[in-house]
């Protein structure tokens, strides 16, 4: 908000003092043995009027005669007239000067006038002497007499000012004690920028609503005051209104120069205070951000934004992998860039830079997401051996597989999309073991040869008792085995996805 301060100014309080002296010469002609007058005369400026006024003094050589004036004559023609306090003027012609004394008169001349004249003719009437004197003053050398301003034109006004660029705030204010003439005003704006740096650089953008306010008539001091952008700033002071805000400031393109209050040159030396621009802000004029998403192949997704309310510039993001794969994307304001695929080598740790630093929220680890299909574990069985298969589902990573049957062991690792077969010697364990280490998985697979092997499992002699189970129920399952090919029974272990940030 602007808050005008209203000054009601006495314009004529410096004419106060209404007069200020001005020498001048008086030349005068007397015998010294004859009776005479003697005529001194000083003058001082009237600011008021602009008249010149003349102090005329004239003194009686006698010391034992009255002089009484009969004849007095002045050039300019204009009244010359005694002052008394507490009493109306006379004029001077006809005044009585006691013996050895004097009188003083007042001659208003025009302010232009280069020389005065004053012509006394007085009678001594004791002995009847009588005597014709002149006096005169020259005021060619002095300026000449003009009346006080009442105002002071808006092309000589002069000012003062206070800035705080951090806040955004300043005021300025009139100079001396006269208004601005007439209807004239001074127009003074201040306006912040975002800015690339915290130093002078291009291109700056206006940063919300300048404030503009004027000087003129009663209206002797302003204050202004602008929002400052959260991030690298600059804030001008300038001279005008807003029609001479520049936005945006560019590369080669128009400043403010002089401008700006405070400045070395006109008009800104108008006005007496500190510099009136600032550069500033510990933060950039950009939002960056990052977001990421694991995809079951073992690459991670990048998408890159800088569309927050503060950016203004173009951002140049560096994507890094953990084993040197680097990327480096230039994103525009207001836009975002969602294609950045760090493949699966690197995506083990995935940093996003801008200049050199990780940006907030800027860290990410690949981890499997939920919905990935997982391997599946199939058996063949018969007399003699016990095989079993990993099938690795397309588009994931390739899987690590550890068969364990009884004592015996292998290890295979299961392309996305193929499968991998490992076969035991049957024997008389019930069971074999797939563990999927990186998956935190582990499955059992119950060996379940088909047909009859004669005497059990691993080619033990026929007709043993199967402990626990009645022999229908075991016809009955070999018969579901058979229809089926296996049966797998899974024991889980499916460790928690965490994202990094």
């Amino acid at each position: 908000m602007i808050r005008t301060k209203l000054s009601l100014r006495r314009p004529l309080a410096v004419l106060g003092a209404a007069f200020i002296g001005l020498t001048g010469a008086v030349a005068v002609a007397a015998p010294a043995s004859a009776h005479h007058t003697t005529i001194t005369a000083t003058a001082a400026c009237d600011q008021l009027s602009g008249e010149r006024v003349i102090t005329w003094k004239v003194e009686n050589s006698e010391g034992d005669k009255a002089a009484t004036l009969k004849t007095v004559t002045a050039d300019p023609k204009t009244p010359v007239n005694v002052v008394t306090e507490g009493a109306d003027s006379v004029a001077l012609e006809g005044v009585v000067i006691p013996q050895s004394g004097s009188v003083e008169a007042v001659q208003r001349v025009p302010g232009d006038t280069a020389t005065a004249k004053l012509t006394v003719y007085a009678l001594w009437m004791k002995n009847g002497q009588d005597r014709t004197n002149e006096g005169s003053i020259d005021l060619s050398k002095d300026a000449p007499c003009s009346p006080a301003p009442k105002c002071v034109d808006a092309s000589k006004a002069t000012y003062s000012h206070t800035f705080d660029g951090p806040k955004g705030t300043a005021t300025v204010k009139l100079e001396g004690d006269l208004p601005l003439c007439g209807e004239e005003k001074q127009s003074f704006t201040l306006v912040s920028y975002f800015a690339p740096r915290p130093q002078f650089a291009t291109p700056q953008y206006v940063y919300g609503t300048p404030d503009s306010d004027w000087i003129g008539g009663t209206r002797t001091e302003i204050d202004l005051k602008v929002e400052i952008p959260d991030c690298h700033t600059q804030v001008d002071l300038i001279w005008g209104g807003t029609d001479e805000v520049i936005d945006p400031l560019v590369e080669g393109g128009e400043r403010y120069g002089d401008k700006k209050l405070g400045s070395k040159g006109t008009p800104g030396n108008r006005s007496t205070g500190p510099q009136g621009w600032y550069n500033g802000g510990d933060k950039s004029c950009t939002t960056p951000a990052a977001t990421f998403a694991s995809s079951c192949d073992g690459t991670v997704t990048v998408s890159l934004s800088n569309d927050g309310k503060i950016s203004k510039y173009p951002v140049e993001f560096e994507v890094r992998g953990e084993n040197g794969w680097s990327k480096k994307v230039t994103v525009e304001p207001g836009k975002a860039d969602n294609g950045i695929v760090v493949p699966a080598a690197d995506a083990g740790k995935v940093e996003v830079l801008v200049d050199g630093k990780v940006i907030e929220n800027g860290t990410y680890a690949w981890a499997r997401p939920e919905d990935c299909p997982l391997p599946t574990v199939t058996t063949e069985a018969d007399c003699k051996t016990f095989t079993l298969v990993v099938t690795n589902p397309k588009g994931g990573l390739p899987v690590k597989a550890e068969f364990t049957y009884g004592k015996q062991n292998e290890t295979r690792t299961v392309a996305p999309g193929e499968s991998e077969k490992v076969t035991f010697k049957a024997g008389k364990e019930e069971a074999a073991t797939v563990a999927l280490p990186e998956l935190e998985l582990e499955m059992q697979a119950i060996y379940t040869p088909e047909g009859d092997c004669g005497g059990g499992a691993g080619g033990e002699e026929p007709g043993l008792p199967v402990t626990g189970a009645a022999a229908g129920g075991i016809a009955a399952g070999a018969a579901a085995l058979l229809a089926l090919g296996a049966v797998l029974f899974v024991m889980a272990r499916r460790r928690r996805v965490r994202f990094t940030a």
